[in-house]
């Protein structure tokens, strides 16, 4: 006998075995139409733009490495600039505030509770 979860009672019951080998949520389905295109800019297909695919981006990897690979005596999470400046005292501030309210709170914690 072939069985299948019934989703009214939540129970197994009874069934032919086409039903109990395709349960509901794994029957194979098709679209009737392709899904809308979501892209900001045109876009090809694979298939549509034959044997060479085109990279539309501009390549910035070597200008990155002049960055980075220059010796200027700068550390490599701050050659960027401002930017880097900025995100690397924000995350110093947090760790250090986040390393004292912990010790704030193991003191309050230490305190014996007064009655």
């Amino acid at each position: 006998m072939y069985y299948k979860l019934s989703g009214l009672t939540q129970r197994l019951t009874g069934t032919v075995p086409s039903t109990a080998y395709s349960p509901q949520g794994l029957r194979p389905s098709v679209p009737s139409e392709a899904p809308p295109m979501i892209f900001a800019t045109p876009t090809k297909m694979a298939s549509e733009s034959g044997a060479s695919l085109q990279y539309m981006g501009a390549n910035k990897v070597p200008d990155l490495q002049k960055i980075f690979q220059s010796s200027d005596g700068i550390p490599v999470h701050l050659k960027r600039g401002v930017p880097d400046r900025l995100l690397y005292r924000t995350t110093m501030a947090l760790t250090i505030g986040g390393a004292l309210y912990c010790l704030v709170a193991l003191y309050i914690a230490a305190q014996p509770k007064h009655k």
